[in-house]
């Protein structure tokens, strides 16, 4: 089995990409939206065709990717039964399998972070993808989202710790730096729920986390609960860009970029902002088409503008284009990137 764990670094979200090696039939558990184009280049350059996409659960801190990801390559969208998803192609159950080539991976039940939990396990149990179930020496939190410590105590004390000792845990994510784990290790050294610790001790302790709601909470859950695509508007109201429209990824600070090579294939198609000074952008020189706004005074200039057009902002290096672009989205812009290593790397292609 051909195994890779890739990470997004702005919602630490660990996403795992499995594959029949004869076959070449392959899944992604819990891609992030912002990641496609990186997993589509990468299933491209292994040669690899993407079969399911398939999600631990309702993600609150980061959108799937399994709706585009469908309309990209063809997948089936695969959710537990009880996540109250809509539009998914697969609802999965305690006991359900997924076949891809010559390999399976069975579904358990893990609810308690939220009800449509599961930990995917491959048929061999050497290998469990865990979600937000159980992290390394950690726990998914149950103070939202349907959540129950008692019942994610009995998840992972029934579901992933009745597998062998040696099976490794591949987590949803991890905010120090570790990448996986085992089951004997979380039984012995997990601080939440390992070590011999009660239902009650465990409960305890997660009910005094006193944890702040995730940052994306309002976006992430209306998107997931339908494949990840995404509403007009969050839950608070504020309207949210589109996603999928361009080959773009986001840098760690949430920067929306697409690359030299994609703004060269859609020159004359988008609207370009080179956000230098204008002194400095007709000396170091422009690409052709380009209108020139200086930084200060683009939320002005962009008083009169579509909010649905495709704007691409450009600066030197990159840094103040993408810092544009970031306000663009703030103030309800929808199709907006940065050019990812600005002239400098314009130039030099």
């Amino acid at each position: 089995m051909l195994l890779r764990q890739l990470f997004d670094y702005e919602t630490w979200t660990y996403t795992y990409l499995l594959a029949d090696e004869e076959s070449r039939e392959a899944v992604l558990i819990d891609p992030v939206i912002d990641q496609i184009e990186r997993d589509i280049k990468l299933l491209d350059e292994l040669g690899l065709k993407l079969v399911y996409t398939m999600d631990t659960h309702a993600h609150a801190d980061h959108i799937t990717g399994s709706g585009l990801l469908r309309k990209r390559l063809g997948s089936k969208a695969v959710v537990g039964a009880n996540a109250g998803t809509e539009g998914a192609d697969e609802l999965v159950n305690d006991g359900s399998k997924l076949r891809f080539g010559g390999l399976a991976l069975e579904v358990r039940a893990t609810p308690g972070h939220t009800d449509g939990c599961v930990t995917y396990v491959t048929s061999d149990h050497k290998h469990a993808f865990t979600g937000d179930a159980l992290f390394i020496r950690g726990t998914g939190r149950t103070d939202f989202q349907q959540g129950s410590a008692e019942r994610l105590y009995r998840s992972i004390h029934d579901k992933i710790f009745t597998l062998p000792d040696d099976t490794i845990i591949w987590p949803g994510h991890d905010y120090r730096g570790l990448t996986f784990t085992t089951v004997g290790e979380e039984k012995r050294h997990n601080p939440r729920v390992g070590d011999g610790k009660t239902e009650a001790q465990f409960a305890k302790i997660m009910n005094n986390l006193n944890l702040p709601a995730p940052k994306k909470i309002d976006v992430a859950v209306p998107a997931n609960l339908h494949c990840g695509i995404v509403p007009a508007s969050s839950m608070s109201g504020d309207p949210l860009p589109e996603r999928g429209w361009a080959a773009i990824e986001r840098t760690s600070e949430g920067v929306p970029e697409v690359t030299i090579g994609w703004v060269a294939n859609n020159t004359g198609a988008i609207r370009m902002v080179d956000v230098r000074e204008i002194d400095e952008a007709e000396s170091d020189g422009m690409i052709e088409g380009v209108e020139v706004i200086p930084m200060g005074t683009v939320d002005e200039a962009s008083k009169s503008w579509d909010k649905e057009e495709p704007v691409i902002t450009i600066c030197r290096s990159g840094r103040r284009s993408g810092r544009v672009a970031l306000e663009l989205e703030k103030l309800g812009f929808k199709r907006i990137a940065s050019m990812r290593g600005g002239m400098v790397a314009w130039d030099s292609q």
